[in-house]
């Protein structure tokens, strides 16, 4: 059996299935783990030409997909093309932004082989290409998070060398702002908990859970899930700093302001005592 090829795309954070499989005719309601899985004919009426069986694409609703067997660059844009039409805020030029490659090798070996290019089993399940495309998923999602979360950090590092410069100034609007892009990623984040459950083949069957198993531990998926929710949290301890710190400086402003105001009251009751003011 030839070699299978996959390529996996984070282009968005949340695509609508249900819009995409309403639009194909497929008859299911998509929960947020379910991938929608175009082959077939169907494929074939996107792409504008003939699919074969092991060719497909599987969307997830966490903004990745991924392109079975499919290795046409026109191919693949036939496709974001389509997919743009859901999801009009794709952009297409910075789609490949995060991409995995990887292949399933069909081989006779005595055990499963994992490298970071490739796997090899000693025989094809359907199972496979399935769950091979929902751990990549995974893994160019969370890249594209991981990359997000490293803007957000360098935003506050700015705040910061304000801070060490007596600097720090920060109005209402850009702590909202800030706060806001924490929020948007620890949601992002949060949907994480969701799609690093298992798929329903893997309950049932011990095969496909071993391997799932394997290549999310290869992946080091939940490893860097957790790693991104610890830098969350340090995200927030810092802006809830600066939070403090911006409400002590604006205190501190009002009590001077009142302090001038009493000085300026008490000036004007002695000058009118000494009779350099008129008395109302």
């Amino acid at each position: 059996m030839k070699d299978i090829s996959f390529k996996a795309l984070a282009i968005t954070n949340e695509i609508d299935l249900n819009k995409i499989a309403v639009h194909t005719g497929i008859p299911k309601k998509y929960t947020w783990e379910q991938p929608l899985i175009l082959r077939g004919e169907l494929l074939s009426s996107i792409l504008h030409k003939e699919i074969d069986e092991l060719q497909q694409v599987l969307v997830f609703s966490f903004g990745s997909i991924v392109f079975v067997n499919l290795a046409h660059s026109n191919e693949m844009t036939i496709f974001l093309r389509f997919l743009q039409t859901f999801e009009p805020h794709i952009e297409l030029q910075y789609s490949d932004r995060y991409m995995e490659n990887y292949s399933l090798h069909i081989e006779d070996v005595a055990s499963m082989e994992l490298t970071d290019k490739y796997v090899v089993v000693a025989e094809f399940a359907f199972f496979y290409p399935e769950l091979i495309s929902t751990v990549l998923a995974k893994s160019v999602a969370l890249e594209k998070i991981e990359e997000q979360l490293g803007q957000i950090h360098d935003s506050l590092e700015i705040m910061i060398d304000r801070l060490e410069k007596g600097k720090l100034r920060v109005g209402n609007k850009e702590l909202a702002r800030t706060t806001a892009k924490i929020v948007r990623h620890e949601y992002n984040t949060l949907a994480y908990i969701m799609i690093l459950d298992k798929p329903d083949i893997t309950w049932t069957n011990s095969t496909a859970s071993h391997f799932y198993d394997g290549m999310i531990e290869f992946f080091e998926l939940n490893d860097r899930f957790t790693i991104l929710k610890s830098k969350t949290d340090i995200l927030y301890h810092i802006l809830e700093g600066f939070s403090n710190i911006s409400h002590s400086i604006r205190g501190l402003f009002v009590e001077w302001i009142v302090v001038i105001l009493i000085v300026i009251e008490v000036a004007l009751t002695i000058l009118q005592i000494v009779g350099w003011l008129p008395t109302h």
